[in-house]
């Protein structure tokens, strides 16, 4: 796999990563109830770790086979993300997720975590149409090596923007709430645009 093809990856990939949603609010959740926020983030990568699994098993190689299966989740996946992001634009406010309770124990509260990563619909899509547009099966790497490593590197991302969000979640959210209606607003303008993009170009294949 080369570095191009690993680079557009990650840019897609860390501006959905980016994207305020329900990892997003998990995270901010338990940064704001003071508690660590390890076991809840270590819970949504569990929840990745599952599709990952699921992907280097083979089923992003059979969805890549099928021109209509591909194009079908691909322009669901873009209107899921449109839908979203115009959401997020009339709905920017975050802090509602300082309400939600959170689990008493840690093995809890990463049971939770892989829940709600596990039956996002993002992550569905996100693994089984966007990933197949970046598997090249002729280029040396066997495709499970290739999903796998998109995989990684996803979980990665995540690990790294949802420890970071629950950590600044008490300062930043509690102290400048208007610069995080910013934050909101930016990302949902960036969704839309990435739905717009992966429909474009999926119907122009």
């Amino acid at each position: 796999m080369d570095t191009t093809t690993v680079a557009a990856f990650l840019a897609v990939d860390l501006l959905l990563v980016f994207t305020p949603g329900a990892d997003w609010a998990y995270a901010i959740t338990a940064g704001l109830r003071d508690r660590s926020v390890v076991p809840a983030v270590a819970g949504l990568i569990a929840g990745y770790a599952g599709y990952t699994a699921l992907a280097v098993a083979g089923l992003v190689v059979i969805v890549a086979s099928s021109t209509t299966v591909l194009t079908a989740l691909t322009v669901a996946g873009a209107g899921y993300l449109m839908w979203l992001g115009w959401g997020v634009l009339s709905r920017p406010a975050v802090l509602g997720a300082s309400a939600e309770a959170m689990p008493s124990s840690r093995t809890r509260i990463m049971l939770k975590g892989a829940g709600i990563s596990g039956l996002n619909p993002k992550a569905l899509l996100l693994y089984f149409s966007l990933f197949p547009q970046f598997i090249h099966p002729g280029t040396g790497w066997p495709v499970a090596a290739q999903t796998g490593l998109l995989g990684g590197l996803h979980m990665a991302a995540c690990a790294v923007v949802y420890l970071t969000v629950g950590v600044l979640a008490r300062t930043v959210l509690k102290t400048r709430p208007s610069a995080a209606r910013a934050v909101t607003r930016v990302s949902g303008a960036m969704m839309i645009v990435i739905g717009g993009f992966l429909l474009l170009e999926r119907l122009a294949s």
